[in-house]
């Protein structure tokens, strides 16, 4: 009562006005920290909608999305184009859908950020990593494995580069590209469009270098490359065999002699200041002695060569193909060599044409092209016209080479019915 009764005299002797101040300023006062206090509640969902994007890239479901579609896109069915598409070559038949380019770049991207932005920090690795194992183990039956994954996320078809299962090692103007652009045909094989010469000239750069140069290949195709000067080389099978001794070797061989007037022929045309054919094929042609010296000899004579390889592998891992076959039946040809690496015969007779004008086969033009995919200008020169003696006088040079060659191969190339038919006549060749 005391408190009330003092309270009513102080307000009785304060105007009204100073009273009415006094209180509004309380309730400024007020009203300004009740806002303060409240500020950081409100900034905070500002805080975490900032935070939102990085939290929704890292997210498991997002992650498990893009696994299983970088998994739909590497088993979709592959078929002959695609051993043409990473070169932009057309091939025969209708094809699968390839992933478009700008996508598989981008989903790459994506997928080298998402891995770089789990590995930046261990414990949300480790944690991300238990919440996702539950949806990998549902592609652990047809899938690659976590680290192939990763592999193949830094190629543009998510293959992975691998050291070649297969090489055609020979022989120089033989029929060795033809061979390879038929093989590239099939959806199995991948290979170097280049030669990479690296058994003979590249060796120091290593393995790691050998490899990048390799296309990249899924789960069930070989990689495939060709050099034919490998099989010349002497240290070449030594070197191959360290690094990989079950390898398949595929050697396409000519009769030797007119392998040596196609070499002569492509010499000529970068260098038609060199002497002739006849000229370089002899010592001394009055006593007709024959220059085995000459490379474009030499490398005709094939047990030599085949001598040193069959030191370090055995026949088995061999496949000789005959660049005369390969022009008049390249089919028959393409099934033995599909047989050797192990493939379905999906190269046939339907993928061939025989060009008049260059002399050989070409593959078929595919549904989508213009033009047929035959080999380049610098495949089916006219071969110079050369004496009948001095083509006469290598047969007879090589003709034991040849026979000791058919011993060691296991088979019979018949090139001495080559020179029953008239060698002095201008070919052309394939390679």
């Amino acid at each position: 009562m005391a408190f009330w009764s003092s309270t009513s005299v102080f307000t009785s002797k304060v105007p009204r006005k100073i009273l009415f101040m006094f209180t509004l300023s309380l309730s400024v006062t007020y009203l300004f920290y009740s806002l303060m206090s409240c500020y950081n509640s409100l900034q905070f969902p500002l805080q975490e909608n900032y935070g939102y994007p990085g939290r929704l890239v890292t997210d498991e479901t997002t992650f498990v999305t893009l696994r299983e579609k970088l998994y739909s896109t590497s088993f979709q069915g592959h078929t002959a184009e695609e051993g043409l598409a990473d070169e932009g070559r057309p091939a025969p038949g209708k094809t699968t859908t390839i992933p478009d380019p700008e996508d598989v770049e981008t989903e790459q991207r994506t997928e080298e950020w998402i891995r770089t932005d789990l590995s930046s920090s261990p414990t949300r690795s480790s944690a991300f990593a238990d919440r996702t194992g539950a949806a990998e183990k549902e592609h652990q039956d047809f899938s690659p494995t976590d680290s192939d994954l990763r592999v193949n996320c830094t190629t543009s078809d998510y293959g992975e580069k691998k050291l070649p299962q297969a090489i055609i090692i020979g022989v120089k103007k033989g029929g060795t590209r033809a061979l390879l652009e038929a093989l590239r045909v099939h959806p199995d094989v991948r290979a170097v469009g280049n030669e990479p010469h690296f058994f003979d000239r590249n060796y120091e750069k290593g393995l790691d270098w050998y490899r990048d140069l390799m296309p990249s290949t899924l789960e069930g195709q070989i990689t495939m490359e060709k050099t034919p000067s490998y099989f010349v080389t002497n240290h070449a099978p030594k070197r191959i065999h360290t690094m990989a001794r079950d390898i398949k070797l595929i050697i396409v061989v000519r009769n030797p002699v007119t392998r040596a007037i196609s070499d002569y022929t492509q010499t000529l045309s970068k260098k038609p200041e060199i002497p002739t054919f006849e000229v370089l094929a002899f010592k001394n042609r009055t006593l007709g002695l024959i220059d085995a010296s000459w490379s474009a000899l030499r490398i005709g004579i094939y047990a030599l060569h085949l001598e040193s390889w069959m030191q370090y592998f055995p026949l088995a891992q061999m496949h000789f193909v005959s660049g005369e076959r390969l022009i008049v039946d390249p089919a028959g040809e393409m099934a033995k060599v599909q047989d050797f690496l192990g493939l379905k015969r999906i190269v046939t007779d339907k993928h061939f044409y025989f060009n008049k004008t260059k002399g050989f086969p070409c593959l078929k033009k595919p549904e989508d092209s213009s033009t047929p995919r035959c080999l380049g200008k610098s495949k089916g020169r006219t071969h110079p016209r050369i004496d009948p003696d001095v083509i006469r006088r290598l047969h007879k040079f090589f003709k034991p080479f040849n026979m000791m060659f058919y011993q060691m191969s296991g088979q019979n190339f018949e090139w001495e019915l080559g020179e029953a038919a008239g060698p002095g006549a201008p070919r052309s060749s394939q390679d």
